[in-house]
């Protein structure tokens, strides 16, 4: 990033067509006191962020100036931003093996089933990728 530009504010980039991404989004919002700004990624510029459309339909995206995380890593990085040291820690150890793994296995298992979930609908079901 060049150093004269502004630093650009940490965003969530979601699925806003997939009904379990919007609730778990809104469910966010409501308990992490240090919740960054959120959208959906079909109004964002994903260009902007050096994004495909692929790269947003496959998984969350939380970019943070220079820096992008995705799916369970975008998860571990959002808790790591929180006051609490409890979400701290659960941040923490989702960047740390065996728990990484176990968080990386466990969101994509989430993305895969989320028309499945609570709140989800068939809106919600991982396209194939074109």
């Amino acid at each position: 990033m060049d150093s004269h530009s502004p630093a650009r504010p940490a965003l969530l980039i979601f699925d806003g067509d997939c009904a379990f991404c919007t609730t778990s989004v809104d469910w966010m919002r409501r308990i992490l006191p240090a919740m960054p700004a959120t959208a959906p990624y079909q109004w964002t510029d994903l260009a902007a962020f050096a994004l495909t459309t692929a790269d947003a339909r496959s998984r969350v995206w939380l970019v943070d100036g220079s820096r992008q995380y995705g799916g369970a890593a975008a998860v571990a990085a959002l808790l790591r931003r929180q006051p609490s040291p409890g979400w701290r820690m659960l941040g923490w150890l989702g960047t740390v093996p065996p728990w990484s793994w176990a968080a990386a296995a466990g969101y994509r298992l989430v993305a895969r089933f989320r028309h499945r979930l609570p709140g989800g609908t068939p809106a919600c079901r991982m396209k194939p990728a074109e």
